[in-house]
């Protein structure tokens, strides 16, 4: 029943507005997996993620990790007992049913070897997701770029569907991301019995396919983690196993670059953005867009969106496409009024940490974090950062990611980093890392070709002596950018105190 003097579209408007994760419920525990569970790498972005799911269905969890973080302590605030050691110990705790391990725990590891002495089960993460997620409701979101955004995407636009409904009768959303939601502070949201999932879906390893999505987008396909596929007919290879994970009667949105070999495979009724629905840029406000959108049956005008870059008006139309084409089905929406609570939905979405995350006007500067590691994210961040900051010279600071990556895409690197008036390369991290000889490259020949291209460019080391060499040459109007995916976001303190020693000498 609607509030005294309210019209449904204020009512759905004051309850987008009061943006609260829920509390979790304690409820019963997922069948298929035991009480008591252990996590080796807890503090990862997608197994801490997973814990918290766990928790609020009634597990009981313990875990380790090899540092302190943000994730470690968002674990240790909901009751789960997080040790914290650089060298992985063997003992398991009392009672333990189950070890989950992040994808960078070997199978060699002191902790799972004692789990297979002592007959414990031992899942990897993406095996463990699998099992969490709800089957027949989860969507999976998968691409080499954009997944974590268009995920929450999508998880913001199906809240947008729940609330539509006057009565609150429509079971809200979940979602398992790997990285937090600004406006939730956690990169995992609670679902009701009954509500959609949305799973950010990642390549690597296969992982993807121990989902059993009901609904998937595909926002891009390009040549990654070649370390692991060897070659780009790999990777094409095991998203169209992903695709043809979908039911007949679920929804496969594709972007407008996924290959037509992975989309022949699917199972799947598939939408195609530029052939099935299109995204129409309308205006643009220092870098933020608005746009129009059709689909099958339906129209949305004017969605703002609060994240930056063009790039995201395509994110955000794959997840419309996805929520009107599957909730407006099940729900009985007509697709219209579905794209406009939807779309609404997705306007709420402020962005993710370390994507295109502001660490604040320090003396002057303006500093950007991004989670960018490919050239192609490198190029798109770099051009919102253009149209965010018009007229500011641009510094980056940019930590290569893998020896092997970098080696693969150094000249690709060189020629994205172009757009920046100036480049401090920091270290590699090395992550995975494949130095073999041939196939390695480090910060000093990324240098080479930057300057080589007449772009001014320097190593800057790592950690404290990184952020001097990029301090040093900062002057006037200016912004910076800190990008890259491996330990680069642990220097934010240091710069922003180095940036207030500059003012105040």
């Amino acid at each position: 029943m609607l509030e005294q003097g309210m019209t449904r579209l204020d009512l759905f408007l004051a309850r987008l507005a009061d943006f609260r994760p829920r509390a979790p419920r304690n409820g019963r525990s997922i069948s298929v997996l035991p009480e008591r569970i252990h996590l080796l790498g807890a503090g990862g972005a997608g197994v801490s993620g997973a814990a918290r799911v766990l928790v609020a269905h009634g597990h009981i969890l313990s875990g380790h990790d090899r540092a302190e973080s943000e994730h470690v302590k968002l674990l240790r605030s909901i009751g789960v007992e997080v040790e914290v050691s650089p060298q992985e110990c063997a003992r398991l705790p009392h009672g333990v049913q189950l070890v989950v391990r992040s994808a960078a725990i070997s199978l060699q590891s002191p902790a799972v070897r004692e789990a297979t002495e002592r007959g414990i089960p031992v899942l990897k993460y993406s095996e463990a997701l699998g099992r969490i997620t709800p089957f027949g409701r989860t969507l999976g979101v998968a691409g080499t770029h954009g997944k974590t955004t268009t995920s929450w995407m999508l998880y913001h636009a199906l809240r947008g569907l729940a609330l539509s409904v006057p009565d609150g009768s429509l079971p809200q959303p979940g979602a398992i991301v790997g990285g937090v939601c600004r406006k939730l502070g956690s990169n995992a949201a609670l679902h009701d019995d009954g509500g959609w999932f949305a799973v950010e879906s990642c390549e690597y390893d296969r992982s993807f396919l121990n989902l059993s999505p009901h609904g998937s987008i595909v926002t891009n396909i390009e040549a990654d983690h070649l370390d692991y596929f060897g070659d780009f007919e790999q990777i094409k290879s095991a998203f169209a196993r992903f695709v043809e994970r979908a039911p007949v009667n679920g929804l496969l949105v594709l972007g407008p670059d996924v290959p037509r070999s992975v989309e022949q495979v699917a199972r799947a009724p598939v939408w195609r953005m530029k052939r099935d629905f299109d995204v129409r840029l309308k205006r643009e406000r220092s870098g933020y867009f608005t746009f129009d959108m059709g689909g099958p049956e339906f129209e949305v005008d004017a969605v703002s969106l609060a994240v930056p870059g063009s790039f995201n008006a395509l994110n955000a139309g794959c997840a419309i496409a996805l929520a009107v084409g599957l909730v407006a089905r099940e729900w009985k929406m007509d697709p219209n009024e579905a794209a406009f609570y939807a779309a609404r939905g997705i306007e709420q979405y402020v962005g993710s940490q370390r994507r295109f995350e502001s660490w604040g006007c320090h003396g002057g500067v303006e500093v950007v974090h991004d989670y960018a590691h490919h050239p192609t994210e490198v190029n798109v961040t770099l051009e919102a950062a253009s149209r965010v900051f018009p007229g500011r010279r641009l510094h980056v600071l940019f930590q290569p990611h893998q020896h092997s990556r970098t080696a693969r895409f150094l000249a690709e690197f060189a020629d994205s980093l172009r757009r920046a008036d100036r480049v401090v390369v920091a270290d590699v991290y090395g992550a995975r890392a494949h130095v073999d000889g041939e196939n390695a490259a480090s910060a000093s020949d990324l240098v080479d070709r930057l300057r080589a291209a007449n772009v001014e460019a320097r190593c800057g080391g790592s950690g404290r002596s990184a952020v001097e060499a990029l301090c040093e040459g900062l002057s006037g109007d200016c912004a910076v950018l800190v990008l890259g995916a491996g330990d680069i976001v642990d220097i934010r303190d240091d710069l922003i105190r180095e940036l207030a020693r500059r003012r105040a000498a």
